[in-house]
């Protein structure tokens, strides 16, 4: 295992500057887990603002903006397009330390790293990011390495997806989301939809057979937009088949098995397939779920503890979490993580002051769902499942062209250039 190194952005000097302090080696004013779209987004906020002594603790030397894999998956955009250097993204002054999480101690206040070091904090910024289980579907791993599954939530197989596409002449194509939580919910059926309007294109839409195996127990949560994708949904003759989790997958054989709940009953079904694009079932990651921070029973087992509203830990007060990993009843997608970063920082700066949090998150998350080529609903909503539209003077609540192009080249630059700056 490559040793851990510790990297410090350089920093302008103010003009009253001192010479930088710290308490011990390590030990940090503000520590946050994770240097992905959360964990950026917090520190670049924290810099501008003035703060010191911080720093993100992140192992990965790539930063993807993942939301383009499903354009990858189409043959809409190029992977190398989706990924920066983490080291150009930490912001000016933050201290990088390239090593990964395994423990949390809040009692004493900190962190131990894979790499043995121990890192000490007088706040903790929690953003992990989420894991892919892969291993949870058995065979899942061995079928990915064949011509006829793949899937675009690995940044290897998002343009395996393309050339499956392109070679595709017919049969059953197989989409699957897991019962799971997972990053941007709807994801999984946006690769379909595109799919779909491939093989109508090619004319292969009376060879093709569309089926969505689904563990979740409808097409979508918020009902002004569920009602739009099931016209999606009929109008490409799609079988979509709810509360079937996929636990299995024959990679030989070409068969996939889901675990089906009728009645209270679990069953199993298989599925064969000529074409397989898998969701992997996705969790925080294990240092999270076995340590303190998280809920260790009920329905948020396994998520870190997090107020809804102001993003502190109920338990640890000088803890707060946001992102993928945090239990906050929304959906877990990059444009909740902009708008929970703002309030995250107000509270954090507040409460380093002695003050109450002051800030509120409402639950706003927003899921740009590709329903065809050049067609793209921009489902906003917020805690109450209520549409919650961002852009004036315009119906998001049906399919557009300019969202399309809003999603291919509007949002990316918005990630890159002011998202991760700290400036949206």
């Amino acid at each position: 295992m490559r040793p851990e190194t510790e990297h410090v952005a350089p920093q302008s000097p103010a003009p009253d500057a001192s010479p930088r302090m710290r308490t011990g080696a390590d030990q940090h004013r503000v520590l946050i887990i994770g240097g992905g779209t959360a964990g950026i987004a917090v520190a670049a906020r924290l810099a501008l603002a003035g703060q010191k002594r911080v720093a993100i603790l992140e192992p990965s030397e790539r930063h993807y903006y993942q939301p383009l894999w499903t354009l990858v998956g189409a043959g809409e955009a190029r992977i190398e397009d989706s990924v920066r250097e983490e080291r150009s993204l930490i912001p000016r002054g933050v201290t990088w330390i390239q090593d990964a999480a395994e423990e949390v101690d809040p009692v004493r206040r900190r962190v131990q790293t894979r790499g043995g070091r121990q890192l000490g904090y007088d706040f903790l910024v929690v953003a992990p990011g989420i894991q892919l289980d892969w291993d949870r579907v058995a065979g899942l791993r061995e079928a990915l390495r064949t011509d006829f599954v793949t899937s675009n939530y690995d940044p290897e197989l998002a343009p395996k997806t393309w050339r499956l596409l392109q070679r595709f002449e017919g049969g059953t194509a197989l989409f699957t989301h897991p019962a799971t939580p997972v990053k941007c919910a709807g994801a999984p059926q946006k690769v379909m939809y595109l799919a779909a309007d491939l093989f109508r294109r090619k004319g292969l839409r009376e060879r093709t057979r569309v089926v969505f195996g689904s563990g979740a127990k409808a097409i979508f949560g918020v009902k002004a937009y569920a009602q739009v994708l099931e016209g999606v949904v009929k109008r490409y003759d799609i079988d979509t088949r709810f509360e079937h989790n996929l636990v299995a997958v024959d990679g030989e054989r070409r068969e996939a098995t889901f675990e089906v709940t009728r009645d209270g009953k679990t069953e199993r079904a298989t599925v064969p397939y000529d074409f397989l694009h898998a969701t992997p079932p996705q969790s925080a990651p294990a240092f999270i779920q076995r340590g303190p921070l998280a809920w260790q029973d009920g329905p948020n087992r396994g998520w870190v503890k997090a107020d809804k509203h102001t993003l502190q830990h109920p338990d640890h007060p000088e803890v707060f979490a946001l992102g993928d990993a945090s239990d906050l009843p929304t959906s877990r997608t990059g444009a909740a993580i902009r708008r929970q970063a703002p309030v995250l920082v107000e509270n954090l700066r507040a409460v380093m002051s002695g003050r109450p949090p002051p800030a509120r998150y409402d639950g706003y998350a927003s899921c740009p769902l590709t329903t065809g080529y050049g067609r793209l609903l921009l489902a906003e909503f917020d805690y109450e499942g209520k549409p919650t539209p961002s852009l004036p003077f315009i119906n998001t609540l049906q399919e557009r062209r300019d969202m399309w192009f809003l999603k291919k080249y509007g949002l990316p630059r918005l990630y890159w250039n002011f998202m991760m700056r700290g400036r949206a």
